[in-house]
């Protein structure tokens, strides 16, 4: 027996490693072209179809990013707490950690993440894992790797295990050659950033995994995303949310875009709403796999007036940052999302006076509020 156990030691550390010290791992079979559907079928780690009258096993990748931590909250008063699990790489502040399942997740690990949805049995995953358009810009290998080389790895494990897979595009997705006002759902997209670059990318192979694969793919190209419960992230579209951040706290804000500058925007309540709404639409009510949605579009100059209604001394001044106003300058100004309302009956429920007096009151100025009424 003692034997046996030396012979089993040396044969795993073998499969872990070759005379060279080079890994020996899953991932290099992938990229000589094995497909996810040559795996067998009834291989010990296939996960088993949920029934429709089961609530999803879901998991969120990137899941302490903007929209994740809501995400997991609305999706847990859905499915049960139990039955949604928040991942990522950084360590998540107590509430979050205590609000429901946490664990870590590295996307570039593809064993790793092929383990999380064996061993917790899951049907849904929303990978969330991205650099955004500024961020990415400013380290485009690193951003190649999460946005792209992530997103592999993903399309693999969901199409292996009969996922069903949410990927969020982006307005950054269309480029100066895009018709910008409206924006449709089919157009030329021609990015110039790697975000945009990436998520054109994550469109057309999630598209090509479905008919390909027969993944249940589906992907909303995000407008920019306002919300009081997480500060600016790296994107072009965040000075929509930091406006009100230092409109409480001095007064005064410095916008990084022209007063000008008209690009589609959302409330994150109406984001997290289309995101499960096309997660539980019936397949074949979905005419397309990607799908712009929208609720407003403004300027900094229109969202500086209608904040200055319940803070009138607020002080708004221009320092143009070229990088993000080149980024700006190549987006659409107004998403047309006709589709979607066509298809699964998206509608928007905030539009820009309603945007504003939420995020007033969520950050903790209902003195000011008063005060104006």
């Amino acid at each position: 027996m003692p034997i046996l156990r030396n012979l089993g030691r040396a044969a795993s550390q073998l499969l872990q490693s070759s005379g060279c010290g080079c890994g020996v791992s899953l991932v290099p079979v992938r990229a000589i072209g094995v497909s996810p559907r040559q795996v067998a079928s009834d291989a010990s780690f296939h996960s088993v179809t949920f029934s429709e009258s089961d609530h999803p096993r879901v998991l969120i990748t990137g899941g302490l990013g903007q929209l994740g931590v809501g995400l997991a909250k609305l999706l847990r008063k859905r499915f049960g707490k139990n039955n949604v699990i928040l991942s990522d790489i950084r360590k998540p502040a107590d509430n979050v950690f205590y609000s429901g399942p946490f664990i870590f997740a590295d996307i570039l690990d593809y064993k790793n993440l092929r383990e999380i949805v064996v061993n917790n049995r899951i049907t849904w995953l929303f990978h969330y894992s991205a650099l955004l358009s500024a961020v990415g810009e400013a380290n485009v290998p690193l951003a190649r790797a999460v946005n792209i080389t992530g997103l592999h790895n993903v399309l693999d494990i969901a199409a292996e295990h009969n996922l069903r897979l949410f990927v969020p595009s982006t307005i950054g997705a269309f480029g100066p050659t895009s018709p910008r006002d409206p924006t449709p759902d089919l157009c030329i997209q021609r990015p110039r950033t790697i975000y945009g670059v990436s998520k054109v990318h994550a469109e057309l192979m999630g598209e090509y995994y479905h008919y390909r694969y027969g993944l249940d793919f589906r992907c909303l190209r995000y407008p920019g995303i306002i919300s009081a419960d997480s500060q600016p992230g790296g994107g072009t579209t965040d000075y929509a949310v930091q406006i009100f951040h230092d409109a409480i706290k001095s007064g005064k804000f410095k916008c990084y875009l022209r007063p000008d500058t008209r690009l589609p925007m959302m409330y994150i309540d109406d984001c997290l709403k289309a995101t499960l709404e096309v997660m539980e639409a019936p397949a074949e009510s979905l005419t397309m796999r990607t799908y712009n949605i929208s609720a407003m579009s403004f300027t900094p100059e229109e969202l500086a007036q209608e904040v200055q209604k319940y803070v009138p001394e607020l002080q708004m001044t221009y320092n143009v940052d070229q990088v993000r106003q080149a980024i700006a300058d190549s987006w659409p100004m107004n998403f047309d999302d006709s589709n979607a309302r066509r298809d699964w009956g998206w509608k928007h429920d905030y539009d820009l006076p309603e945007l504003v007096t939420t995020m007033f009151s969520y950050l903790g100025s209902d003195s000011r509020i008063a005060q104006a009424n």
